[in-house]
């Protein structure tokens, strides 16, 4: 299964999804097609990318 994806120039490609991951942390691309329509890469959310810093008190006992 192929992924389209858009670069900030406008062009859309179809890459492999291992390549998704990889175009996103580069900032290759500016936006990707899920099934429920293109998301925004630095706007919209994107599993795995959530930074999981925390720097408040540590609560948990």
């Amino acid at each position: 299964m192929q992924i389209s994806v858009r670069h900030s120039t406008g062009k859309i490609e179809q890459v492999a999804p291992r390549k998704l991951q990889k175009l996103i942390e580069k900032r290759k691309i500016v936006q990707f097609l899920r099934s429920s329509g293109w998301v925004t890469v630095g706007y919209d959310q994107i599993r795995g990318l959530v930074p999981q810093l925390y720097s408040g008190p540590e609560r948990r006992s």
